[in-house]
């Protein structure tokens, strides 16, 4: 199972505003443009991804030109599987863990039985972390 690459920026974006706000003890505003830089996402990509953790409620927005974003709750309070789903990245998939299509209970490829435990865990991972657990890990920016 991967992430695809919004879900994979949306994290990075989060727990790098999650970090510095952490390590300033305040809530600090970022710039998409400062964000784009330093996390290396295009710009376009950036802010579209941004617009939609404003629109789950997981960032504010402040317009004018003192704005930028900043979380819009604290760290502890924001699941990985919120910033999933803010991103639409789908837990449940059916398509198979062999590539072959789609895979459910009634059209088992040979390994469905045995990637239900491990997917199951998986989901469970993104219900029991939160943002602030990720904070001065060891993430790639």
């Amino acid at each position: 199972m991967k992430l695809n690459n919004t879900s994979q920026y949306a994290i990075r974006i989060l727990n790098f505003i999650a970090t510095k706000d952490a390590s300033h003890n305040e809530t600090l505003l970022y710039h998409a443009k400062d964000l784009s830089d330093t996390l290396d996402i295009s710009y376009k990509y950036l802010t579209k991804i941004m617009t939609q953790l404003v629109k789950s409620e997981i960032i504010l927005s402040i317009r004018g030109r003192e704005g930028g974003y900043k979380l819009a709750k604290k760290a502890s309070t924001i699941r990985v599987l919120d910033i999933l789903d803010a991103v639409n990245e789908s837990l449940i998939s059916k398509e198979c863990i062999l590539g072959i299509g789609a895979c459910d209970q009634h059209n088992k490829c040979a390994l469905h039985d045995q990637w239900v435990k491990p997917k199951t865990m998986i989901e469970e991972m993104f219900k029991e972390t939160y943002l602030d657990s990720l904070e001065h890990k060891e993430l790639k920016f």
